[in-house]
């Protein structure tokens, strides 16, 4: 009889006291789905929804929650299957706090679930792009991507080409800087060449 007089009068200062008090008093013995409905904030309803396994309501609630929930949104994110979206907000975290290792674990994980992104090529084996800038214009405006394979007198750096090369560091690098100047040139990137001030 004492021991129901002394629920009875527990749940009634707990009735007094609020919803919160409940919702605490539900979290303590382990019920957080019975503590969700009464909670207010909700990044804490959010985290009552993820220890009770609803995990789609708990993103909802950790997105309704803003900035201060980006680490438990990330785990929500993880646990609905949106990978990409979770890899972006541990992202977010670790920009915030690059010394945070538990998100650092998280975005590692997160990241190894998620298949690599593979490209098509054309048949020399990358994307062609071919540059063509008017005097004055902007580069990026003029680029145009091919769908062909490369000119003939290009090549692509396969066993063959390196083969092809003599073993002379210096004639490699001459070679690459004048393929450099000639893309800087075509892009519109080169200065003129000023006359002579002697």
């Amino acid at each position: 009889m004492i021991r129901g007089l002394l629920a009875a009068a527990g749940v009634a200062l707990v009735l007094v006291a609020g919803r919160p008090a409940m919702a605490k008093l539900m979290l303590v013995l382990g019920l957080p789905g019975l503590a969700a409905p009464l909670l207010q904030d909700p990044a804490v309803q959010g985290v009552a929804l993820y220890q009770a396994g609803d995990y789609a309501a708990a993103d909802d609630a950790f997105r309704r929650a803003g900035r201060g929930s980006t680490y438990n949104r990330g785990l929500s994110l993880a646990a609905t299957g949106d990978l990409p979206l979770s890899r972006a907000y541990f992202d977010a975290v670790l920009f915030a706090n690059p010394a945070d290792s538990e998100a650092r674990e998280n975005r590692n994980e997160v990241n190894s679930r998620i298949p690599p992104n593979v490209g098509r090529a054309n048949a020399a084996g990358r994307i062609a792009a071919e540059a063509i800038a008017e005097a004055g214009g902007s580069p990026v405006d003029e680029i145009k991507r091919l769908g062909r394979q490369l000119e003939s007198g290009r090549r692509v750096a396969d066993a063959a080409w390196l083969e092809a090369l003599n073993d002379d560091p210096g004639e490699f690098l001459h070679m690459r800087l004048e393929a450099e100047h000639r893309r800087r040139m075509s892009l519109g990137l080169v200065a003129a060449e000023e006359g002579d001030p002697w």
